[in-house]
């Protein structure tokens, strides 16, 4: 079911398959992950955004040390920084108290800075220029587009609505992800305290096949050949998947998240805020349920995501997927087990 790459930039980069494993960050997109969907033909994409340069570094290497396939390496554009008055902070607190004395946790010790610097992990990227550079949270500025240019790294942006495709586009990107309501993980949407359009994929593609020149990449609720197949025949150039590939044995999902996606193939996922104060789609559980009635206690990106880091990672010692954010897309059915070779060779046997 290979179809043909169509586009300059996938013909470019050598694929054998149009699919991009997806960056998954904070663990599941590890170096053996992505250099496994790079050897098999596709293009693997590290997730990035909460890695210092030098990690960055690190992990490039040991996925050239694995293969010298084409991979891609994948940021969050920053915004700035909403001062988080004291008041807010008591507030996340007190509504987590519980929680971190349930898990044997300190009370938070919040402080700046909350993010990695964006321009030191550019920097690290153009020193190591991967097949690609992709994004997710807006444009990437116009200054940064020249350099990666200048260093002859492709651009790929994330959309969830034609507008958003039509900005990246006009700045210069060389393909576009369009992410559809059904997707895993955060959500693309430029605002941080925007609503969400919540546009499946279909309709996604629909929109904005004929209007955007770019190749288009469709993501969100893909898990089978067949999902593929649609996704290509709708006008997309490639598709990229995530969730397909979290069991996968070279996948760095812990235990507990792996645990809850095998536990059954309906997997019941929503979007929240809860865990990093953006809107991302993962699998129902004890803290999203707690905490999405409580508003008032979820501080903002990136300040969340943060302050949650404490309770996800005793949560993950303890084996527990209470706290955890089980990033999951809609897509159903049994997730494979085997190497993400196999997984590969079975979505484009046909």
């Amino acid at each position: 079911m290979s179809a043909p790459l169509d586009s300059n930039l996938f013909q470019q980069l050598g694929l054998k398959h149009p699919l991009i494993v997806a960056p998954m960050a904070g663990g599941p997109s590890s170096a053996e992950l992505v250099a496994a969907a790079s050897a098999a033909g596709t293009l693997g994409a590290m997730g990035g955004a909460y890695s210092s340069a030098a990690a960055i570094e690190t992990f490039a290497s040991q996925v050239r040390q694995r293969t010298d396939k084409p991979f891609s390496i994948n940021l969050f554009i920053p915004h700035s920084i909403p001062e988080v008055a004291a008041d807010r902070v008591e507030r996340a607190v007190e509504a987590t108290a519980r929680y971190r004395q349930e898990l044997e946790l300190p009370a938070p010790q919040l402080n700046p800075p909350y993010e990695e610097d964006f321009d030191v992990q550019f920097e690290a990227v153009l020193r190591l220029k991967p097949a690609c550079f992709s994004f997710v949270f807006g444009l990437l500025p116009a200054d940064y587009v020249r350099e990666a240019k200048k260093a002859g790294i492709p651009l790929i942006g994330t959309a969830t609505t034609l507008e958003e495709a039509s900005a990246l586009e006009d700045s210069g990107v060389d393909a576009v992800t369009l992410q559809g309501f059904e997707a895993g993980g955060h959500r693309g949407i430029f605002g941080a305290k925007a609503a969400d359009p919540e546009i499946g994929i279909r309709d996604l593609l629909a929109q904005c096949v004929g209007t955007i020149r770019l190749p288009l990449i469709a993501a969100g609720g893909i898990m089978t050949a067949s999902d593929i197949r649609a996704a290509l025949q709708a006008g997309a150039q490639a598709v990229q998947m995530g969730t397909a590939f979290l069991a996968c044995t070279e996948a760095g999902t812990s235990a507990p998240y792996r645990k809850k996606l095998l536990e059954a193939p309906e997997r019941r996922t929503r979007t929240t805020r809860v865990f990093s104060g953006r809107f991302a789609r993962g699998i129902e559980n004890r803290f999203m349920e707690e905490m999405d009635g409580k508003p008032d206690a979820i501080l903002p990106f990136p300040v969340q995501n943060k302050f949650t880091r404490d309770m996800r990672g005793a949560s993950t010692a303890k084996g527990l997927p209470d706290f955890l954010s089980l990033w999951s897309g809609t897509g159903k059915g049994e997730l494979w087990q085997g190497s993400a070779a196999d997984l590969i060779s079975r979505l484009f046997a046909e």
